[in-house]
């Protein structure tokens, strides 16, 4: 369990004291976004979900970066964090917002079993921890947020998560110094999958000196493109249909 892989003698090797910012962001659940830190510098690093080199800097650069992503999540909102890897940012945003329902998809077991283990040992009731790519969720999976950082380039991601969105919703990507650039070679892809708005985002600057850069992303009434989808298909459907000769068409099984 990710407890037994913890530094017995407290704080894990390298791990810095957390800003005063950590105390800002999470309030009432500082104590819980401390354990998670030193989850991921201990367990984490143990594990290959954490480089050892990102240990001194996981305050900054890790937790609280992903954390202020929280200021533009409305209350009570559903958020799915796509290839979650070891909870971030889906961990500190359910840390600093205890009223949003976050879901951790993460296709790899290894990082499901730690993501597990952190939920359980901080008692985090607002979170869910799913194994599964999230191309094999569609149908099954609706939220009105997807999160996701470091996972794949903007097109490819947007294709992943768009199709998760309730309608009008929204996907919000970490992007840091890409973000121009990215959302720029992505407009086309982002228009097919049912994108209506888009631009860049800085959040958290008031806190930690130095802006998280998010990429967000709104959907219109069809995330994904399905809509879209659905019509080719049966477009497609009655143009073969068409072809067919009347008598053919009369005797084949009715479509629905």
């Amino acid at each position: 369990m990710a407890t037994e892989s913890a530094a017995a003698d407290g704080v894990p090797e390298g791990l810095s004291e957390p800003p005063q910012a950590a105390r800002e962001i999470f309030g009432e659940r500082f104590a819980s976004a401390q354990r998670y830190a030193e989850l991921l510098a201990s367990a984490g690093v143990q594990r290959g979900l954490i480089g050892p080199r990102e240990v001194p800097r996981l305050w900054d650069r890790h937790v609280l970066n992903c954390a202020v992503l929280s200021e533009l999540l409305p209350q009570g909102a559903t958020l799915c964090d796509v290839g979650s890897g070891a909870g971030l940012p889906g961990i500190p945003v359910a840390l600093a917002r205890p009223d949003v329902s976050v879901t951790l998809l993460e296709p790899l077991l290894r990082r499901t079993t730690f993501l597990e283990e952190v939920v359980r040992e901080l008692g985090l009731t607002n979170v869910t921890v799913l194994r599964g790519r999230a191309e094999e969720m569609i149908g099954k999976v609706s939220v009105e947020i997807v999160t996701a950082r470091a996972v794949a380039p903007l097109d490819r991601l947007a294709g992943w998560g768009m199709p998760l969105l309730r309608p009008y919703g929204q996907m919000l990507a970490l992007k840091g110094d890409t973000a121009e650039q990215e959302l720029a070679d992505s407009r086309a892809a982002l228009t097919r999958l049912g994108a209506v708005e888009w631009s860049v985002i800085p959040v958290g600057e008031s806190l930690l000196g130095a802006a998280t850069r998010v990429v967000q992303v709104k959907a219109g009434e069809s995330p994904g493109g399905v809509k879209a989808a659905t019509r080719r298909a049966k477009a497609a459907r009655a143009g073969r249909a068409g072809g067919r000769p009347a008598e053919a068409r009369g005797t084949g099984r009715r479509r629905r």
